[in-house]
Order: C-alpha cells, then structure tokens, then sequence
C-alpha cells in the first residue's frame, strides 16, 4: 500500500474524487488501489469509490487500444525494441494462446477482471493488442472485466477481507 500512500501524499491538494479517478487511470495502482484508497482514506461511499476509481481505469483503454500497434510499430524500427517486442510476444502467446484460443474473449474479460498483480485494464489492453483482438471487441471486454473487478475491490474492501486470502 505504500505506492498508493505516495499517491496520496503527491494528490494532497486535488479533490478527493479527481484523486481517485486518477489512482484509477495510472497503471501502478488502477481501482485495486484506487477503491481501499477512496473508501478508507478519504472517506467515501462504495458507489463513489466504485464509480469514480471504474471511471479512471476505463479512461486510459481507449487510448490505449487505438495507439498500442502504431507505437509498437515505430519503436520496432530500432533493433533493440524489435528485438524486446518479438520476445514479449512470442513468450505472451506461448503461454497464454490455448487458453486465449478455447474462451476467447472471456479469457480477456476474466483477466482483466481478476484483482491481482499484472492483471487489470491496462496489462488487458496489451493482451488484446498481442493476440490481435479488434478495438470493438476488445473494449467491452476490458470494460466488463473492469466493472467485475471494481465489484470485487468493492466488496472485499466493505467486508475488509483481504485480496491475498481471497484468492489463496
């Protein structure tokens, strides 16, 4: 929690709200960090802390989705990043394409949806572009796997069960 406290700290004089969405929107914390923060520091409802930290980590995915292949791209042009990219993706679809081959798009939506280390909106956006999902495929995708997870966040965090025990 301590990435989450340094947040809080650098967002000290921003609303409580805007803090939020942004805790939401950047890749370190998305709404695993963003809904605990909203609720137990600064106070709010679970409908706020849901909405607002859902909102921030959906901002980012279009962006995202659209603009991944045409960075990709350009940096290939240099050998050292063509040469990360190959393995980065010929690891990612190693290991990961039967599973992506047998439940399709659900796979996507339960990887984004699963409250854990590298899973999330942003790890999900990425996923969709080494697999060569279509932006109208995959934004519903990651948006449904967001809103499970924001669920989730939500309630393990009203409950005040811990993440790590939930899953293990």
């Amino acid at each position: 929690m301590s990435v989450e406290i340094t947040l809080v700290e650098m967002l000290g004089s921003v609303p409580h709200w805007l803090a939020v969405l942004i805790m939401g929107a950047i890749p370190v914390s998305e709404l695993r960090g963003a809904i605990p923060v909203a609720m137990g520091i600064y106070g709010m409802g679970p409908f706020d802390a849901f909405f607002f930290s859902v909102i921030g980590n959906l901002l980012p995915v279009i962006p995202l989705l659209l603009f991944l292949e045409p960075v990709s791209n350009y940096l290939r042009r240099y050998s050292i990043f063509d040469t990360f990219f190959t393995w980065l993706f010929s690891k990612t679809r190693r290991k990961n394409a039967e599973s992506f081959e047998k439940y399709g798009l659900l796979a996507l939506t339960i990887f984004v949806a699963i409250p854990l280390p590298v899973t999330g909106a942003w790890s999900g956006c990425a996923a969709a572009f080494v697999f060569g999902v279509k932006f109208r495929h995959a934004l519903p995708a990651i948006a449904a796997g967001v809103m499970i997870a924001g669920i989730i966040v939500t309630g393990v965090t009203v409950t005040g069960i811990s993440l790590f025990d939930m899953f293990l």
